[in-house]
């Protein structure tokens, strides 16, 4: 007889988790590495416009150590889709960027889908993609 599974269930309710992507998207734009290294699982991967640069968890966070050039980044209709214990959040997320001068900045959108899963009893973000708008 096999053993009966207990149902898997996300991580966190899909309110919570989107408010834990916001939580992402500012320590992206501040670079708050202690919190992304609670937040990134070991194996996290960021796959960007068109493949243009694939990022790993290290990689992500010794960019993030430099200086940021982020004015503000957040996301708009956001959708969750939910399977078992893992949650996939798509969207919109924009950035304003500085320029080199500090005065000005530059705003690009992006479509992104970020894959979320339950490691441990630990909500860990797993993969990130993201297609340029233009």
């Amino acid at each position: 007889m096999l053993p009966v599974l207990a149902a898997a269930a996300p991580c966190l309710a899909v309110p919570a988790l989107i408010e834990r992507d916001t939580q992402y998207e500012e320590a992206l734009r501040v670079g708050d590495t202690a919190f992304l290294k609670t937040l990134l699982a070991e194996d996290y991967v960021w796959v960007h416009t068109l493949g243009s640069q694939i990022e790993s968890r290290d990689s992500l966070l010794a960019r993030l150590a430099k200086p940021v050039v982020y004015k503000a980044r957040f996301t708009s209709d956001v959708h969750a889709h939910t399977q078992g214990d893992t949650v996939v959040l798509r969207g919109v997320s924009t950035t304003e960027q500085w320029n080199a001068d500090g005065t000005t900045w530059r705003t690009n959108r992006y479509q992104f889908m970020r894959t979320y899963v339950n490691v441990a009893g630990q909500c860990k973000l797993l993969s990130v993609q993201t297609m340029n708008l233009k």
